[in-house]
């Protein structure tokens, strides 16, 4: 059965299913130090990894338990702006999510657009309770933008990650369905 490729819109945004032409921004963007630092794949992410991901992200269903990519395309020119994930729990009324942006579009909003599109649609449609987030304590732009949609600070592991040689201590969020809707 031939999934749709669009899936979610703002105005400026259209949050949609890989496509094979993603591949190469895909890539370049999960190459680049700055956006690698706090992420859990190495700096070099090559071309054929996100050619064997674009295929296999694809078939997937946002509606099932497990990780769900969603590209972010902008609406102004088609370019691919980086990707929301969303771990939907097996019991299908808790996710966590996570979130990159290419460094060329940062600061424009719309990772704070994308998101706050995805948490709509998991507690609104997918009638979801909880969505809970987590980031390095060190990423103060994700953890900003975390809190400004309306996430609070559950905790911090403190040395909880090995990653990239070096332990890391981890920003606990979580956001509950009647949060959102305030």
């Amino acid at each position: 059965m031939p999934h749709s490729a669009v899936l979610l819109t703002t105005p400026r945004l259209i949050l949609r299913r890989f496509r094979d032409s993603d591949a190469e921004t895909f890539a370049s963007y999960r190459s680049d130090p700055a956006i690698a630092r706090y992420q859990s794949w190495d700096t070099s992410f090559p071309t054929c990894a996100a050619r064997a991901f674009v295929p296999e992200e694809s078939a997937n269903d946002p509606t099932r338990p497990g990780w769900f990519q969603y590209a972010i395309e902008l609406r102004s020119d088609g370019s691919l702006a980086g990707d929301v994930g969303v771990n939907l729990h097996e019991n299908r009324m808790q996710a966590e999510i996570g979130f990159t942006l290419a460094a060329a579009h940062q600061g424009h909003g719309y990772a704070t657009e994308a998101v706050g599109r995805v948490l709509t649609q998991l507690f609104t449609a997918a009638g979801l309770v909880r969505v809970s987030a987590e980031c390095d304590a060190r990423n103060d732009r994700s953890a900003r933008l975390l809190e400004r949609l309306g996430f609070r600070r559950e905790g911090l592991r403190v040395r909880n990650t090995w990653i990239k040689g070096e332990w890391t201590d981890d920003l606990l969020f979580g956001m509950l369905a009647e949060d959102w809707r305030r």
